[in-house]
């Protein structure tokens, strides 16, 4: 329901545990999607069911693909130069230098040209296929729309090389093994934490606070506490947003006391942060294909010729697939508005909806345009709230550096070098958001805590562990 992929299998460290624990092979089949990022092969499909030449769908697909490898700083040009009509600069986010590109693209189309049925001419097809393309780059990025996603930060973004794939045991594999180093009894479950206390100022050996010679006091919500050391805080920024921006509600019970710095505060607000959900539906028996197809779909922009059977959740998804060759069971990714709106559904609703909606994309001859699905599984990340959300992203108006400020441990060290008292590293941070490069990756949240496994390690001067 969670994390699926491995991003790059070239020094990813969660590959590498992967592999030293066997993780990557299964005697069953599991959510590998058979080359899914890279299927040679899909089948675009646009609304009411015309199917799309690979030469109508390529160009513009290699169009979009030119433009994120140009904002991530992986090309130097973009297909058919346009790249000197685009102006980039200040807080321009990624949604708008897609849109800029796209404008100097339709200026090379010479003519337009239609079908039998009026529906669709040139420039409408190229405009939904692009969309359909920035669907997808939604639930890579989290961000529900993309003009709030930061375009300059996109070339700081890194993906390890190498091919892109599934865990076959499962991500939990992973964090099972990890566990296993630990003592039985450390890890304590079902204690949510309701308040971090710290010492932002000298701790003396008065023992004002009633600490003893720890500074940190952990209070549960069961009203029980902890004193520790030293505390590495890895909550979702979406937890961390919900309890700076809005700690009266009660539905909010996480936070610090004494407050985070402002500096800090700013940084956790500036900082984006999106929910994408996964939806898996199981094909009902009497489907009569023998591979439901790797189905791209494009969607009607002008309200015009849009299907009023197909909701308005629906016309952001991208893509269904099945989870491995010649299953039964099918995904489809959905971000923002439209992710929050599917866990608010009852699953008699979501069936109905996406069985209407696929039937009327194949609903050409040889398809037999009658899908029915019997079950269905959603993920509820957005109204989780021990996350809030699934990933970070850098939003217009943020930069990597709020990420650095998010990252930094507190007290401010600085601070106290200069006083030359108090209690360092009450209050580390890690997690996903927390990396500079590697944002909304599980590598990235693991890389966040070796790095504040190794601060500790150097406090207290451990250099050969």
């Amino acid at each position: 329901m969670g994390a699926t992929w491995i991003h790059g299998i070239g020094g990813s460290p969660i590959y590498e545990i992967a592999r030293e624990i066997k993780s990557l092979e299964s005697d069953q089949p599991w959510e590998c999607m058979d080359d899914f990022l890279d299927d040679p092969n899909p089948i675009t499909i646009a609304e009411n069911g015309y199917v799309l030449s690979p030469y109508i769908v390529d160009p513009v697909s290699n169009l979009f693909n030119s433009l994120m490898d140009f904002a991530k700083g992986k090309k130097k040009s973009i297909l058919g130069g346009i790249e000197s009509d685009i102006c980039v600069n200040g807080n321009v986010s990624v949604g708008s230098f897609l849109e800029k590109g796209l404008e100097s693209y339709r200026k090379l189309l010479s003519r337009k040209s239609g079908n039998e049925n009026g529906e669709w001419d040139k420039e409408s097809l190229v405009e939904s296929i692009f969309a359909m393309h920035e669907n997808a780059q939604r639930t890579y990025s989290a961000a529900n729309d993309l003009h709030k996603l930061g375009y300059l930060a996109e070339s700081e973004w890194v993906m390890f090389p190498g091919e892109e794939i599934t865990i076959a045991k499962g991500y939990s594999s992973i964090i099972e093994s990890l566990a296993s180093a630990l003592p039985s009894g450390v890890i304590q479950l079902g204690k949510k934490v309701n308040d971090i206390e710290w010492q932002p100022e000298c701790v003396t050996s008065e023992n004002k606070h009633g600490y003893g010679s720890r500074p940190v006091k952990i209070h549960f919500l069961d009203g029980t506490s902890m004193s520790a050391d030293h505390v590495i805080v890895t909550v979702s920024l979406g937890v961390l947003k919900a309890g700076v921006i809005n700690k009266a509600n009660d539905s909010v019970r996480f936070g610090f006391s004494p407050t985070l710095p402002s500096h800090k505060i700013e940084a956790i607000t500036r900082l984006g942060y999106g929910v994408v959900n996964k939806l898996f539906l199981k094909l009902s028996p009497d489907f009569d294909l023998d591979r439901f197809p790797f189905l791209q779909m494009v969607f009607h922009k002008s309200d015009h010729f849009k299907n009023p059977k197909i909701p308005w959740w629906i016309r952001k998804t991208a893509s269904l697939s099945p989870i491995y060759e010649k299953s039964r069971v099918l995904l489809s990714w959905f971000a923002g508005e439209e992710a929050l709106k599917l866990e608010s559904l009852p699953d008699e609703v979501i069936l109905d909806d996406v069985s209407t909606t696929i039937s009327s994309f194949l609903s050409q001859k040889d398809y037999n345009g009658n899908v029915k699905f019997e079950k269905v599984l959603k993920s509820g990340w957005g109204s989780d709230p021990l996350f809030m959300g699934s990933y970070s992203y850098i939003a217009v108006g943020s930069s990597s550096d709020d990420i650095d400020t998010l990252a930094e441990p507190l007290p401010n060290t600085k601070v106290l070098e200069s006083t030359k008292s108090g209690s360092p590293l009450q209050i580390l941070f890690a997690g996903e958001a927390t990396h500079r490069t590697h944002y909304s990756t599980t590598h990235g949240a693991y890389i966040s805590g070796l790095r504040e496994a190794n601060r500790l390690l150097e406090h207290y001067h451990c250099i050969d562990v």
